[in-house]
Parts: C-alpha cells; structure tokens; sequence
C-alpha cells in the first residue's frame, strides 16, 4: 500500500476534529484551541482555527477529495480570477478532506440589516446586486476555463426534481395530504411549464444560493460572497430573485422588485454585458420567483416534517407561499397552483 492510501485510510478512523488537529501537529499549530461553527445544512464540519496570520476557517469533508476536480476549490479560483471577493485559500489537504481559508468573521449581511439604518441597508443591497452582475460577467470564462460551473445547469430535470420535491414534501410530509388525481395532474402540467419555460432561456453564471446567509460584511465593510460551491448556469434572473425574496417575513412591494430589476439590468450595462429587454426580464423574474419560492417551500417542509427543525424553517412557508401567489398573480398564469395555495393560506 503506498504512503499516500496509507494517511488516508487512517485520516478516515478518526473524527473531523482529530483529523483537524493531526492536521494542525502538522503546521506546528496544535497548541492552541480549536472552535466549531455550525453550518445551517451540511455535511462539512467547520472550525475556527489558528494560523500562521492569526485566524481561519477550516473546513473538513466526510471523504477525501482531489483538490484539482474539487467544487469548491475550483468555483473558488474562477470567482478570485474575476475579482469576485470569495475567501482566500490558505491550504489544502484532499487525503485529510481539509480546506483552510480565510476567516471572515460572523457578520452575515442578513444580521447587519437587523441593526443597521436603511440607507444603510440599501447600499448594502445596491452592492449585492453589482456582485450578481459581476458572476454573470465571469460566465464566459467559466466556459473557457471547463470550469465544473459550466457543465452544471439549472435544466428541466433539475429544476422539475426541485419542483417534485415541493410536491413531495409539503403535501406529503408536512401535511399528509394526498391529492385528488385531477388535482395532482392539474398542478404537475403547470408545474411542468413553469421547469420547461426556465430552462429554455438564455442562462447566466449562477451563485445558486445568493442571500443575505451567505454574504459576509468583513473587517472592512466589504461585501464578501461564502457557500459558492454549487455554482452553475441558469436564468439571468435566478440569483436576483435568491437575494431579493429568500426567507421573507412578508412580500415586498411591486414597485421595490421593479426598481431593484432596472438596478441588476443597468448593472450588467457598465459591465458590457449583453442588454435584455426589462418586459421580458419582469416576465422571467415572476416565473422564477415561482419556482425559486415552491423550490424553498419543499425545503421548508422537509427540515419541517422530516428533519424536525420546524422552530427555524416553519415561519417561512406562509409568507413564502404568499410571494408565489404574487407572482403568479403578475403573471396571470397557473390558475391550479393559485387555487391550490389559496385553498391551503386561508382555508377559511
């Protein structure tokens, strides 16, 4: 058995933190302590941990990686290439399942708005959607480079497994419900439009997560972009509509959405992308908005029902549910699915 099969077979027998500290005997850093952080929904261990410029974050996978087809070492170095401000990268140990990167500290944009006033707020929103422009505009060279981004994409199958799993787990899980036959082929042919008329347009880098959870406010006040590993193309819309409405107590107005439409569109102007027609980017926002939001209802019920994790994940599905019918309100469109919501929101 060669030197390399041999560290990590025995990596492997121990836990993510004796791994971390084996790791750490390594760079002569054992000495000090070690803290864990929670991840919201991952099989990734993090801990805050010393180094060699004061502190970082490591993160340690369940299984040993090649750090050259690794997602996120690979999403890393495209956004750094394009000056998108991700963590830096300090070391990595495949045959441990270690990463160490740069620590940004705590202050996740979402918290800072808790406490900040909204001019404040607003900047802050202004330049999280310059940063979705910004990953649009790396879309060709995650092409040229065969970054894995783009051979991953938010096509029919993928976007119709998101929207089966809403169906699976709210009606199922969460509510036990068994729809009535008509019913259940009403809402899949709808639901199928929706999957097949995303996928067919023109597609964009995509962050895949982009949300208030996973951009950093650091030391400098600079906005710093976290959790990019699942990177892909999809709708130009898609990170907007991420930003804009995950895990909103209430819709925003219709007026706040155009305005924030018109900001992302005059974005991607200065950066020279290509112009897109604002009627038809609004049409596509609302379409997306739908998926997006039955996508989260589906995830919603899952850590609900499934996972037990209703004190966190619960609130959301109402207000939620509330945006989608906004949408599809908009739009005029999937009278099933505005029926059925409207059925299940206020059952009175």
């Amino acid at each position: 058995m060669s030197s390399a099969k041999q560290v990590t077979t025995s990596a492997f027998e121990l836990s993510a933190s004796e791994r971390l500290l084996k790791f750490l005997e390594g760079h002569g850093l054992k000495s000090k302590p070690i803290v864990p952080l929670t991840p919201d929904a991952s099989t990734r261990n993090y801990f805050r941990i010393p180094w060699k410029t004061g502190e970082a974050v490591a993160a340690v996978y369940p299984e040993p990686f090649d750090p050259e087809f690794h997602p996120y070492l690979d999403v890393t170095r495209l956004f750094l290439d394009n000056g998108i401000p991700v963590p830096e990268i300090y070391a990595v140990e495949g045959q441990r399942g270690i990463i160490v990167q740069e620590d940004l500290g705590d202050r996740q944009l979402f918290r800072v708005y808790e406490a900040a006033p909204d001019e404040e707020c607003d900047e802050y929103k202004e330049r999280a959607i310059n940063l979705i422009a910004r990953i649009q505009k790396a879309t060709e060279q995650a092409y040229a480079k065969q970054s894995i981004t783009s051979r991953l994409a938010f096509d029919e199958p993928k976007l119709s497994w998101e929207l089966d799993f809403f169906v699976e787990h709210y009606f199922g899980s969460l509510r036990s419900e068994t729809l009535r036959h008509a019913e259940a082929a009403e809402l899949k042919a709808e639901l199928n439009d929706i999957s097949a008329e995303l996928a067919a347009r023109p597609r964009a880098l995509c962050h895949r997560d982009f949300h208030a959870a996973n951009l950093m406010v650091d030391s400098n006040n600079h906005l710093r972009v976290v959790d990019h590993q699942d990177a892909r193309m999809g709708p130009v819309t898609y990170d907007l509509v991420s930003f804009l409405l995950d895990r909103r107590s209430e819709p925003p107005s219709l007026a706040e959405l155009r305005a924030y439409r018109l900001l992302l569109l005059e974005e991607r102007r200065l950066l020279g992308l290509d112009s897109l027609d604002p009627d038809e980017f609004a049409r596509e926002f609302q379409l997306m908005t739908i998926q997006r939001g039955l996508k989260a209802i589906g995830t919603f019920s899952y850590q609900t029902a499934v996972c037990n994790r209703g004190s966190v994940y619960e609130q959301f599905i109402h207000p939620t549910f509330c945006i989608v019918l906004q949408a599809a309100d908009w739009l005029d469109r999937f009278p099933a699915l505005r029926r059925m919501i409207r059925e299940r929101i206020n059952p009175n």
